[in-house]
């Protein structure tokens, strides 16, 4: 039997004798001291038994290739790839010196090579010199064919608006600021 069983029944029975000695055994005195000493021994042997039970293990299991190709993206599925790969690399050999005397190991460092920086060509954008329209809005009127000040002087602004999901408040604003630079 486990222990956590047995703890539990010897808090059962801590409690059934504070039961009965409450009912029927003894006096005043005695009864409070004997209560209280039940009780407390009851709730230490479930305190004990609770710690005593089998935790619960959870055991992941693995993700079949088949799976994560149908129910994960490519670009995450690449992403759990380069942290498996990362997880399980192989360590560097440490150089073994010929030398007979013990000499201090010295950690090769890694070199760091800084990621390199997309320059956009929409730094360069003419839309960019309305008020309100940075480098992503400007890469999204671009999809919506808007690319010059003329084109966004064409365009109605509560028709922007709905296609951008924005105030045609800001569309009007930026409308009129188009109208002024281009003239």
């Amino acid at each position: 039997m486990r222990s956590d069983y047995l703890l539990y029944l010897l808090a059962v029975v801590f409690f059934i004798i504070t039961a009965v000695s409450l009912a029927y055994v003894m006096d005043q005195v005695e009864k409070s001291l004997w209560v209280v000493s039940t009780v407390v021994l009851g709730l230490f042997s479930a305190g004990l038994g609770y710690y005593q039970r089998p935790k619960a293990k959870t055991a992941a299991a693995p993700i079949s290739e088949a799976q994560t190709a149908e129910s994960v993206d490519a670009h995450v599925r690449e992403s759990h790839i380069a942290e498996s790969v990362e997880k399980h690399a192989e360590p560097t050999a440490m150089p073994v010196s010929p030398s007979p005397m013990p000499t201090q190991v010295v950690a090769p460092i890694p070199v760091l090579t800084p990621a390199p920086v997309e320059k956009s060509a929409s730094l360069e954008s003419e839309l960019m010199a309305v008020k309100g329209i940075g480098e992503k809005r400007a890469a999204q009127l671009k999809a919506l064919g808007i690319n010059t000040l003329d084109d966004l002087v064409k365009v109605s602004a509560e028709d922007l608006a709905k296609d951008l999901m924005i105030s045609p408040k800001i569309t009007r604003k930026w409308v009129a600021s188009a109208k002024e630079l281009s003239k």
